[in-house]
């Protein structure tokens, strides 16, 4: 575990070694009309590739959200809607992007401790190490390039861990190896139950209302 838990982080460092630059939030809000469409609306649902809300991004580690969006851009992350977006901005709208969103949510901190799973549920936490890099209320990554988990979308969740899973097709699917090496262990239905539980928590992640008209 441990030499998994050192490649991790050698490669989360690696991704954002090209985004170094100075991040500006307020040059961030002005960067931002591609994705309010999306993730400015509470609640929208995302149809591809199966009905599911998108991502909760107000309050996530800038870090994080930075070495997403160049996988997209390079294709590591195959979602053609998002890798779209992703390759039309530069270094620098990514990380200004980025700052701004990770302060967006004005959340209250989650708590240090997750609340108790079931059984069943804590088995497979303890398979997949998740806690590992999650921390252990999956709002505190060891990392800021690890995203915070705890009251993520469910079915979000759900559809991100399948992705780690798929390897054969052209627009669907992510590439990260240590994440593929971990959810290769789960049943679909174990996913389910992981990212429900995780959804359950208390967490930081919001998504804040935004107008298209702006």
């Amino acid at each position: 575990m441990k030499k998994l838990l050192h490649i991790a982080l050698a490669l989360a460092a690696t991704a954002v070694a090209s985004l170094a630059q100075a991040q500006d939030i307020k040059a961030g809000e002005t960067k931002i009309a591609m994705c309010i469409g999306c993730h400015g609306i509470p609640g929208y649902q995302a149809t591809f590739p199966e009905v599911h809300k998108v991502p909760m991004i107000a309050g996530q580690n800038a870090k994080y959200i930075a070495s997403a969006l160049t996988a997209y851009a390079k294709g590591e992350r195959k979602h053609p809607t998002m890798r779209g977006i992703a390759q039309s901005l530069s270094d620098q709208d990514i990380a200004d992007i980025s700052a701004f969103y990770e302060q967006q949510a004005k959340a209250p901190a989650a708590p240090e401790a997750a609340a108790a799973a079931s059984a069943q549920v804590q088995e497979l936490l303890t398979k997949g190490a998740c806690a590992s890099c999650h921390g252990a209320n999956f709002s505190k990554p060891i990392d800021g390039a690890y995203p915070k988990l705890a009251g993520q979308h469910a079915d979000y969740l759900y559809v991100a861990l399948k992705a780690y899973q798929t390897t054969d097709k052209a627009y669907v699917g992510r590439g990260n190896a240590i994440m593929a090496g971990q959810v290769k262990q789960f049943s679909h239905d174990e996913l389910k139950a992981l990212a429900k539980y995780l959804a359950s928590l208390p967490g930081e992640l919001r998504t804040v209302p935004q107008s298209k008209m702006r």
